[in-house]
């Protein structure tokens, strides 16, 4: 990497904090439906579909926008593209304050989601300030800006009650316009973009970016983020809602309940950076998809009533979350979802090392679409069903698509790598399998099945 030549970790460490204080007002901004939708549900008279909707809309632009915003980042750098995307989203912030009617909700609710795009601008400028070994740790702390979220389930409902939800818009607009202005000022060019324009080099084409994301694995791994951040988002602003009609809770209560768990689901993905880069990426996602599986269940089991024939007549008993279980369990949801985002991000710097911002750009906007598509399928399944916990109901199937999915990938590779390994399985996986370890013989075939060909890695 030799455009880090001269890089002091200083200046690394100053790209950080500077991202992820971006990355993290940015996200709050993009989840403020998850609080005002509440109120703006109440006054418009909007039934659970239509508040889905709602909540779900600035997501789609969040997500759809990552792509040509990771091109973007590589051709025109991160510095320019932050403070640029920052300053247009607050305008779009301070306009929705002028808003009246529900389709034009719709319509502001398109520009304050381009907040979302922020997450693959600062996964590339982030990405190009660090080592190959440490990237995995600077990606999941500049990840835990996902805790924007809880800002916002915190701080909202308060700003909501005291001044309404048009002069919440406000305050947020002037937040974020503020802290562009303060990214432009002090933040410096990534060394990769500076070594480019030094060199007198031209960006890459978007056609050459776009050339990886041909290959079935990247696909997948965008499934893999469709839930770990799709359902993160989704849940965020659908967990207000949820506890305000299930338990009948103040929005205010409601609100910092849901922090409750956006709080763990994103300050905990720099340690999920750290596992990946110490442990592998693989490992974390077979953890995150197991442990997942196993809070889900629980949540989703409704309120049931049973009836049984006992000695001496019938016994009637019932099974029930109480407002307590639900909220630990969504906790547990979301360290584990936490540590699976940072998984997720380790591996594209690894496969995809020219090509950070198209194959994160693309995998970011189909984990977004998560969380446009989630909230909608939870408010419409809520309709058909009324059953409070459908929602989990699809999360649960989501997971255990994406793991099978996994497992079986996982399997292919091994058996068409290394069939001479046998049982022995785990231990070769590509984020922690060093060339050296391999017996004689074995050298030549694990520097052909090396992550820093991501060719030879498209069956994956």
């Amino acid at each position: 990497m030799k455009h880090l030549e001269g890089v002091t970790r200083p200046q690394q460490y100053r790209a950080l904090t500077l991202s992820t204080l971006a990355f993290t007002t940015c996200f709050a901004v993009w989840t403020i439906f998850s609080i005002i939708g509440i109120k703006i549900k109440q006054d418009l008279g909007l039934n659970e579909t239509q508040f889905g909707i709602l909540v779900a809309t600035p997501i789609l632009t969040g997500s759809i926008s990552r792509i040509f915003l990771g091109i973007w980042t590589e051709q025109f750098g991160g510095r320019r593209v932050f403070s640029v995307l920052m300053l247009v989203t607050a305008a779009c912030v301070f306009l929705l304050s002028y808003v009246e009617s529900y389709a034009m909700f719709l319509v502001a609710a398109l520009g304050v989601g381009l907040a979302g795009g922020s997450f693959i601008v600062g996964i590339a400028y982030t990405s190009y300030w660090f080592e190959k070994e440490k990237q995995g740790t600077a990606l999941g702390i500049f990840g835990a800006g996902n805790a924007g979220a809880a800002v916002t389930n915190f701080a909202a409902p308060f700003l909501l009650l005291a001044l309404g939800w048009e002069q919440t818009a406000v305050v947020y607009a002037i937040v974020l316009a503020a802290v562009a202005v303060g990214f432009w000022v002090f933040a410096s060019e990534d060394p990769l973009t500076r070594a480019r324009r030094g060199q007198g080099g031209k960006p890459t084409s978007a056609r050459e970016q776009l050339e990886p994301l041909k290959h079935l694995q990247v696909w997948r791994f965008a499934l893999y983020y469709f839930f770990v951040f799709g359902a993160f988002v989704a849940l965020a602003s659908y967990l207000p809602r949820y506890y305000v009609g299930a338990y009948d809770v103040s929005i205010a209560v409601a609100g910092s309940l849901a922090a409750l768990y956006t709080l763990p689901a994103s300050v905990f993905r720099a340690l999920g950076g750290w596992m990946s880069d110490r442990y592998g990426a693989r490992a974390i996602m077979y953890l995150t998809f197991i442990a997942s599986l196993v809070c889900l269940f629980l949540l989703a089991y409704p309120e049931t009533h049973y009836v049984v024939e006992g000695k001496e007549g019938q016994i009637a008993f019932s099974l029930a979350m109480p407002l307590w279980g639900v909220v630990l369990l969504t906790v547990l949801l979301g360290f584990f979802m936490s540590l699976g985002k940072a998984a997720v991000y380790k591996h594209i710097p690894v496969y995809y090392p020219e090509n950070v911002g198209s194959v994160g750009g693309l995998v970011g906007m189909i984990g977004g679409l998560g969380g446009f598509f989630l909230p909608i399928v939870f408010g419409a399944v809520l309709d058909l069903t009324g059953v409070w916990t459908s929602s989990y109901m699809v999360l649960f199937v989501l997971v255990a698509v994406s793991l099978i999915w996994m497992h079986g990938a996982i399997r292919r590779m091994e058996r068409a790598r290394l069939p001479e390994l046998g049982e022995e399985r785990y231990r070769y996986l590509p984020e922690i399998q060093d060339v050296g370890d391999h017996p004689a013989g074995q050298k030549e075939q694990a520097i052909e099945s090396s992550p820093l060909r991501p060719g030879r890695q498209a069956e994956a």
